[in-house]
């Protein structure tokens, strides 16, 4: 029995600020909450049901529909880093976006730019398609949660950046910081994510490049965070290495960009 009122784990930006009462759950809403209100009406219309509801919004909160399920949190429990988790979240992507490309983009909205696509793109991407975010039933992906960060975007943008956290995209050195990815093989795992999206060829070609692309967004995303001086961020960010984690993983990705494509491709 969950309790009424209970917090929400996981998160940043809204740690501590989500409650779930019940299958409502309540959280801080965002200048686009409206639109994304009107783009999760749609999803559903159109088969996808792996989304929250908007149940209500109003003084500064929106109430959506709880998602039910197991989501990962760090530490990542070892059925998260499976083979067949990987592949399905792959799948669920998929679904995602094929309902998504039904959806008509609103103009004049103001979308989030944090972590967008910068090339944009013809349908909305979820843009922040990481581990904590992706809800489970028995075993496979079924949902994805925590709009706040969509974004007009090329369907690659969302698989790129599910694989710098599923499969995950980071040198050694960075991985082997986090105990739930030891062992895993980021070569064969990227192979697998594409496998179950149903990569085409030509996206296939085309997805390491993408994945520099979502680096090179973080790096700015961080970048503005820092100039925001918040002293928890500045630590953290510090503690894990600073920009010479960054420098690493770029040149590590160079560095193994044409075995990473040999197992895409062939």
């Amino acid at each position: 029995m969950v309790a009424v009122g209970e917090v929400l784990s996981g998160g940043i930006t809204n740690a501590g600020a989500v409650v779930r009462h019940g299958e409502i759950v309540d959280r801080p809403a965002q200048a686009h909450a409206p639109a994304i209100h009107r783009f999760l009406d749609a999803l559903a219309e159109h088969g996808f049901t792996g989304a929250p509801k908007p149940v209500g919004l109003g003084d500064g909160r929106e109430q959506l529909t709880y998602v039910a399920g197991d989501v990962a949190l760090q530490p990542y429990p070892a059925w998260s880093m499976t083979d067949a988790a990987l592949a399905s979240v792959g799948a669920l992507l998929r679904r995602f976006h094929q309902a998504s490309s039904a959806i008509p983009l609103e103009p004049g909205v103001p979308w989030a730019t944090g972590l967008a696509d910068p090339h944009g793109g013809t349908m909305l991407c979820h843009s922040d398609t990481c581990v904590e975010n992706v809800v489970f039933r028995d075993g496979e992906a079924y949902g994805l949660i925590d709009f706040d960060l969509a974004a007009p975007g090329r369907p690659l943008w969302d698989v790129a950046m599910a694989a710098r956290y599923w499969v995950p995209m980071l040198d050694p050195e960075t991985a082997a910081r986090f105990p739930s990815y030891a062992g895993l093989d980021p070569v064969r795992r990227l192979r697998i994510l594409a496998d179950g999206y149903g990569m085409s060829a030509e996206d296939r070609t085309e997805l390491l490049s993408v994945v520099d692309e979502v680096i090179v967004v973080e790096r700015a995303d961080i970048a503005a965070g820092l100039e925001g001086g918040d002293a928890a961020f500045v630590k953290a960010f510090h503690d894990h290495g600073g920009w010479l984690t960054w420098d690493r993983l770029q040149a590590w990705l160079a560095d193994q960009r044409t075995t990473f494509l040999a197992a895409l491709t062939q």
